[in-house]
């Protein structure tokens, strides 16, 4: 069941293009919450507010943030945004946008038939903390000429305005167009779903190269099939039929406690091994000897490298790109230090892109 509590609005804590963070009292009890000013309108200190206190109350990883419903000084709100494809659908906050895809858009046409990515190369992630070092290593591999798109699908948090780190990595001109697709919103092109989002990256950005993963947060289970990451076969799957050049970032880490992810996290042995049905490029960084071993057993026995293609990529420029661009990306809360190989394998998979990028400039 969810949670639904009445508060106000005690403080502003920062103001983002539609999203706003605030102290909230809730019956007497200080607290934090988001409010989506795009859907819901503004609000202001002293309001009173709903809001979605599910989340906090199942000590979920959502940050400490609960998230607001309705501002009740608000009696009625229209946004009137332009389009007919709605988002949220058939929820009570369900929204209309102008896709790329409607005739509408003034780059329907781009998208309209079947569209050949002619061997773009496209990075699937399958968690958001895979974005920093995939991106800066692909600027600085590519000496800054990789012109790239990020598409944030819809397997975890829906806006994309949640994401601070998808909003540095554009400040910093890592990222030039961000597309959201299916259920997600808020990204510089709405598409209907993935291909067509592959299809407005290559027509209508002019990328050079993109990044596909999910936004904040991720569903996962200690089943093997239970896991929202598991889309990264899917993505894998889309980008070669498109003609496109798939490269997968392998989940490799050494310092989680959990079994299922030491080394080769089984939601990759899943994901390439299962739901993937056509080949790419698994990106593997240079590692210590044990933990290689480990690593190159563990593709060999999952099957994994005998079904694609394993890149070992031993100059790799992870740490001095994410010095060079001053990003401190962390994954469950450990950062580079403690997880070097988790964010070496991203790096890894955006040299590789940045050599397609490269000879393609040459």
């Amino acid at each position: 069941m969810a949670s639904y509590r009445t508060g106000k609005v005690t403080k502003i804590i920062e103001t983002q293009p539609d999203l706003v963070r605030l102290h909230v009292d809730i019956n007497g009890t200080e607290g934090r919450a988001i409010a989506y000013t795009g859907l819901i309108g503004k609000v202001a200190v002293g309001d009173a507010i709903i809001i979605n206190t599910t989340a906090g109350e199942l000590g979920l990883g959502s940050g400490g943030w609960d998230i607001v419903v309705w501002n009740l000084e608000t009696a009625q709100l229209d946004l009137a945004n332009p389009g007919h494809i709605m988002k949220l659908r058939y929820t009570p906050l369900q929204f209309n946008v102008l896709a790329v895809e409607e005739a509408a858009s003034p780059d329907a046409a781009s998208v309209a038939g079947p569209v050949d990515l002619g061997g773009l190369p496209v990075i699937a992630g399958t968690i958001l903390s895979q974005l920093a070092p995939a991106a800066a290593v692909l600027n600085r591999a590519s000496g800054g000429q990789a012109k790239v798109a990020f598409i944030m699908t819809d397997r975890a948090s829906l806006p994309l305005a949640l994401s601070d780190q998808v909003r540095e990595l554009k400040a910093k001109k890592l990222i030039d167009t961000t597309i959201t697709i299916g259920q997600a919103f808020g990204g510089d092109m709405e598409a209907v779903n993935l291909f067509s989002g592959l299809a407005a990256a290559k027509t209508v950005a002019g990328a050079d190269a993109v990044i596909v993963t999910m936004g904040v947060g991720v569903v996962g289970t200690d089943s093997f099939l239970g896991f929202s990451g598991i889309e990264q076969g899917e993505i894998v799957n889309a980008v070669a039929a498109m003609g496109g050049r798939p490269i997968a970032i392998p989940r490799i880490m050494f310092g989680d406690a959990r079994p299922r992810h030491q080394g080769l996290s089984a939601q990759t042995v899943a994901a390439l091994g299962l739901a993937a049905l056509e080949m790419c490029d698994i990106a593997v960084p240079r590692m210590d000897t044990d933990k290689m071993t480990n690593v190159m057993e563990a593709l060999e026995t999952s099957g994994l490298a005998a079904k694609h293609r394993v890149r070992v990529v031993s100059a790799d420029e992870t740490a001095e790109a994410l010095n060079e661009f001053d990003l401190a990306p962390t994954t469950m809360g450990r950062d580079f230090a403690a997880e070097p190989e988790f964010f070496r394998a991203a790096g890894a998979a955006g040299y590789l892109a940045a050599q397609i990028v490269k000879a393609k400039h040459s």
